[in-house]
């Protein structure tokens, strides 16, 4: 298990924030304004049309048909405009499948951070997330900021963050999502403690809990600098029984501004920051979400 080596600020020069003009991702606009302003960014505001199948319909129709999508696209990107304002912007109003208008902006504009906002439901999958924030969160190689509808903070002090809870299923040397923790905790003098949740043991299963403990606490505290005790009063948790439920548990215990989860696209419905854990992380915390993938 390597350190996470101190470094210097984090650098988001470009955010780009997808809506579906739901209240859900209007939430998260506020959040995507104090970040950019807090860091200097600009931000890149996208919406995405369906696809309209003109040879669906009469070709005498084509004409209005189009005329009703032109007035739409310059409706959402007025929308935008209005959202984005008092911050540096630019509206992307695209057409089509989401994550291709995405996919591309992230290649071409640089994109270092992503802010969704998600609504919350029963089940898995897009009926939890929206598909949207499904599709992108499941996607995206940048870190994306999920605002769900359980957040309480006013965007102004999630930005501020004083207090980081970084969870990690330490299923590699590196784990992906520690640099961004304890260079947050670093910037913002910020409290950090990391959190690693062991399962509960099924039956017939050989284990023992103290001794996973000890050793889980090992590797904790080998991610963490020794310098990292000057500025963030690094803590070193590990659970015992569901994760997500003990995340959201540290988190709400911890009055966490912000949960930072690592996930590895190929990878990440093996661990035990599994799919379902993070929807259920990101649908019922009452701070952000930042997801790093690997």
């Amino acid at each position: 298990m390597k350190a996470v080596q101190a470094r210097t600020r984090i650098s988001l020069r470009n955010i780009l924030f997808a809506t579906d003009f739901s209240p859900a991702a209007d939430a998260a606009a506020p959040f995507a304004i104090e970040i950019a302003q807090r860091y200097g960014a600009k931000v890149y505001g996208v919406h995405v049309n369906p696809f309209d199948n003109y040879t669906a319909a009469a070709p005498e129709a084509w004409a209005a048909m189009a005329e009703v999508a032109d007035k739409e696209i310059t409706e959402h990107a007025q929308r935008l405009n209005e959202q984005l304002k008092g911050v540096e912007h630019e509206v992307v109003i695209g057409e089509g499948n989401i994550w291709e208008v995405v996919s591309d902006l992230i290649k071409q504009k640089e994109i270092d951070l992503i802010v969704l906002g998600t609504r919350g439901r029963a089940g898995l999958g897009k009926a939890l997330l929206g598909s949207v924030a499904e599709q992108i969160l499941r996607q995206a190689p940048c870190p994306v900021l999920t605002v769900g509808p359980h957040v309480t903070l006013q965007p102004e002090k999630a930005v501020r963050m004083q207090e980081i809870l970084y969870a990690t299923d330490l299923a590699t040397d590196s784990p992906e999502g520690a640099p961004y923790a304890i260079s947050l905790a670093q910037e913002n003098q910020a409290h950090l403690a990391l959190l690693y949740v062991i399962e509960n043991q099924k039956a017939g299963e050989l284990a023992h809990p103290a001794e996973l403990a000890d050793s889980k606490l090992s590797k904790l505290r080998q991610l963490v600098p020794q310098e990292a005790e000057l500025w963030c009063e690094p803590r070193f948790l590990v659970e015992q029984g569901t994760p997500a439920e003990k995340i959201l548990e540290a988190a709400d215990k911890q009055r966490a501004d912000l949960i930072v989860l690592g996930a590895q696209p190929a990878k990440w419905l093996t661990t035990h920051l599994n799919v379902g854990t993070v929807h259920k992380i990101v649908s019922e915390a009452k701070c952000p979400v930042l997801t790093v993938h690997g």
